[in-house]
Order: C-alpha cells, then structure tokens, then sequence
C-alpha cells in the first residue's frame, strides 16, 4: 500500500492518549509522529530508577540477570550493555511471509506509545529514534510467525529491535537494505542499547495489537457493507423488512441488532419492489427465510462482538506491557517489580472473538446467495440469468461463496485456548494471540470476496425484478456496483467482477452509502 504524504500537525505521543483513528493516520496514510514533552519527563525519570539500580550492584530481572529460564543467572557489570544486544540477536528467530507495511507501521507505532508511558526504564533516545524511522519510512522486515503471545510478541519485536541498533533488514524507498544502510541514508543513528533496553523493545504485545487494530478498522466497514448487501438481497428475494420494526429491536434492546435494523429500514425505504409484493395474492410466504428475516439479530451479535473486542484492544493501545515495569516515587527513587502485562491473553480472546465474528457474517451472506440462486426459494430464474440452462449465470459464484465461507469457519477456531509450553517450562501457558490476530486478515479477504458476491447476486436479482426499483438509499449502493459490473445477460467471467467490487469494500466505497 503506497502511503500518502504526510499532513497537519505530528501526532503526538504521550503514551496515555493514543486512538484508533490517529493509529490508522500512521499505519495506513504515512502521518508523522513525535514524542510529547511531558513523555520525555517520565522517561528520564524511570530511566534514572535504572540507572540508580545498575550503580548499586543490586539484581533486578532482565536489567542484570539472564532471560527466561535463565533469569537466576547474574551478569557483571562489564556485560550488561552486551546482555541487551544478544538479547536482541538471539530472540530474531521469526520465519515466514514478512509484516506488510501498515501492519509494520502500526506496530512500531505502537511500541513507541508503550514506551513513552514511562514505566519501561528506557531513555527518550529509543523512542524518538523509533518515530525518526517511522517518519522516514524505514521500516524492519519483520517475519509474521515465531510469536506465542508471551512474553509478548518476542520474535517480531526483536526483528524491529534489531533494526534500531543498525542490524537487521529493513524496506527503504522501495529497497530492502541492511538495517544501518537504512538509518545511516535517512540519517538516523542507531541506538547502542543500554540496561534494560533490549528487553523493553522485546517485552510486549504491539504485534498482536497492531494486526487486530488493522483488522478491527476493516470488520467495521464490512460491517456495514454487509447490512446494504443484505438490503439489497431482501430486495432481490423480494422479502419483508417487517421483521426489522424498531418495536421488535427494542423489545430485545441489543445494541448491534438495532443499528443493523435501521440500517436495513433506512435502505429498503421507497422500494418499489416491496410494494408490489405487499398483497398475499401476489406473494404466499408468511415469514422469510432466516438469513433475511433474521440479518439484524445475526449481524447485530457481530456488531456487538467487534465492539466487545475493540473495548479491550483500545485498552491495549495505551498500556505499559513489558517486563519489570519501573515505577517512579514522589521522593525521585523507584522500585522495579516484575510482573506479567506482557501476556496477551486478552487480546488472543479478543482476537478469537473477532475470527467468529467474521465467520457468522459470511456464513449468513453465503445463505443469502444461496437464497437468490436456487430457483426453488428466489422465484427468479436460476441462477440469475435469463437463458437457464444455456447460461449458468451465478451457479458458481455461489459455489465460490460456498468455499470461502468454509475455509472461514475452519480459521475461526480458538487460537487463545491452544498454549504450549516454552522455555524450559518458565513460560508454561501462553496466548498465541499472535497467530490468532494473523489469520484475520485472511478471513477479512475472504469476507470481502463472500460479501461481493453476495452483492452482485442481489443485484442482478433486483434487474431481473425491473422496471421496479430497490429503495432510494438501496439504489446508491446498487448504481455503484453497476458502475464496476454490468448485468449478466450471457456468461462471462466471474472473477473480475467479484474483484473490482471486493476493492470497493476495501475502500469502504459502500459503507459511505450509510452515512
């Protein structure tokens, strides 16, 4: 994804203000960022706690001791500078497909933020250098598999980290450099790690975080694409919207299943369709089938389910998680405490509850599909087209539908309840959120692929109903598909269609139609 320049004013990071919104301005569109005064405060403040400890030979976990397993292993005082940097190097295990650039972005980003809190012990040098980066596109290559999810997203972070002490690989101006090649043409210094500095760029879940921030940012807009689809459909299959009478939504008062309602009134209103069918005469069935009738109960549980998990990853997104965390007395001195925020527990089960989400919200578009092109429940030729039998029209665009929406409940399965022990049994029950947030965006693929087949079918259902028309707001979003896909009046390829409206849910295009 190619990153807009950047605009307006630095966002600023305090390490206790960070939004979703100004998360996606740098992930996403390539805004620049700085560190708040008042964050550099804190910092030295902590970092003086460090320093104090150091001086006085007393042991404090990571700071002078091994990691892990190894922690009860004393290191001198001559070897902490280069505890931290094999720290780094050693923990650069990660394999596979490389982050992509917004999720890189988010991540760094996310780092920074943690660190400015103040309760990690490092110096504002290791902070501005990670916003220097970001503000220079320099970006680590950072393999997407090696994390469990505690302590934290280890491997990947310490790919970052690597970078930033002028090792490593790192994406410049469309090349992939070594890391100091990179820092030294934007003219950024590498960081020679001091005490504890290794392990706080290590110790945290800013990978996990930045994968579901990313995914939460796309669910919401399919969301809503996913409610016009629906309208369209109910359109299509010439359906009652009755079924989604604000007294119904309010005689069981959740949240989602009422905006989803509105939005399916909102859409549907004007229709000519509906209007003709109104007469019993006209139109025998009593009560649509679920995935129509019941679309606000069902998209609504999503609804809330994506809000429930944004609830804890916005939490998340200002939080100290690496270990010890530095705590800074009124009097100028501290206490180390070792603890456990880097376990990313919450966000594997927030992850997990994202997955299930998006799976609900294409099995229910693929019935819809399957709804407009089985002759026996749409009452409209088969398969969509008007030549049945010497065109098969969306037979398999159905079937399409049909795999991804399988291959969808399948990745849905709980990552967070799947620990495994590592090191040496020191870290005996971790989250593989990592892994769980990753998969999202292969879901959020396939979703978008579903719901735009979903799309086109409803589509080409409400042509076959013309000259009647859909709702007037139902009509926007239907001009804009027909603007990428004409009518299938005789066969033609598929997959293109399906792409170039895909990449209108991407962008959001018809989620706008809502708002």
């Amino acid at each position: 994804m190619s990153m807009a320049p950047n605009a307006g004013q630095d966002i600023l990071l305090t390490g206790n203000e960070l939004t979703f919104e100004e998360l996606h301005r740098v992930a996403l569109d390539g805004h620049a960022v700085s560190v708040s005064r008042v964050a550099i405060e804190r910092m030295k403040s902590s970092r003086a706690v460090v320093d104090q400890l150091v001086a006085s030979g007393a042991t404090a976990y990571g700071i002078n001791t091994g990691f892990g397993k190894l922690a009860s292993v004393r290191i001198s005082l001559e070897q902490v500078r280069n505890l931290q940097v094999n720290l780094v190097r050693s923990h650069c295990c990660g394999v596979g497909a490389p982050l992509g650039e917004a999720e890189t972005r988010a991540m760094m980003l996310l780092r920074a933020n943690a660190l400015a809190k103040g309760f990690s012990g490092v110096r504002p040098l290791v902070v501005e250098t990670l916003c220097a980066m970001l503000n220079a596109r320099v970006h680590p290559v950072i393999p997407s598999q090696g994390s469990v999810g505690a302590s934290g997203d280890l491997a990947p972070l310490a790919h970052l980290a690597h970078v930033v002490i002028g090792e490593g690989r790192a994406r410049s101006q469309g090349e992939i450099l070594e890391g100091g090649e990179a820092l030294r043409r934007a003219g950024i210094k590498p960081v020679a790690l001091e005490a504890k500095e290794g392990l706080s760029l290590l110790n945290g879940t800013q990978g996990m975080l930045a994968l579901l921030s990313l995914a939460l940012r796309d669910a919401d807009l399919l969301i809503d694409a996913a409610d016009v689809a629906a309208a369209l459909s109910l359109d299509a299959l010439r359906g009652s919207p009755g079924a989604f009478d604000a007294r119904i939504m309010h005689a069981r008062a959740y949240s989602g299943a009422a905006t989803t309602a509105r939005n399916l009134a909102h859409l549907n209103e004007g229709s000519q369709i509906r209007e003709s069918h109104r007469s019993p005469d006209r139109d025998p069935r009593v009560q649509d089938a679920y995935s129509v009738r019941c679309t606000p109960q069902v998209h609504g549980a999503v609804r809330d389910s994506l809000s429930q998990a944004r609830e804890m990853a916005a939490v998340e997104l200002n939080s100290a998680t690496d270990n010890p965390l530095v705590f800074v007395k009124a009097d100028g001195g501290g206490e180390i405490i070792s603890g456990g925020n880097f376990h990313g527990q919450p966000l594997a089960m927030a992850a997990d509850q994202v997955a299930v989400a998006l799976a609900t919200l294409g099995g229910i578009s693929e019935r819809r599909i399957e709804q407009m092109t089985n002759p026996l429940t749409s009452m409209l030729p088969a398969f969509l087209t008007p030549e049945p039998g010497l065109n098969s029209g969306f037979m398999i665009a159905q079937v399409t539908a049909a795999a991804l929406t399988s291959e969808n409940k399948a990745l849905s399965v709980p990552h967070s309840v799947d620990s495994i022990s590592t090191s040496g049994n020191q870290e005996d029950y971790v989250s593989m959120g990592m892994s769980g947030a990753r998969r999202l965006a292969r879901m959020l693929r396939n979703l978008r692929h579903t719901i735009a087949i979903e799309l086109l079918c409803a589509c080409q259902g409400i042509d076959l109903l013309a000259p009647l028309r859909t709702g007037t707001v139902a009509t926007k979003a239907y001009e804009t598909i027909r603007a990428k896909s004409a009518m299938v009046t005789q066969d033609r390829p598929l997959a293109a269609d399906i792409e170039a409206v895909s990449d209108l849910l991407v962008h959001g295009t018809l989620a706008k139609v809502l708002h």
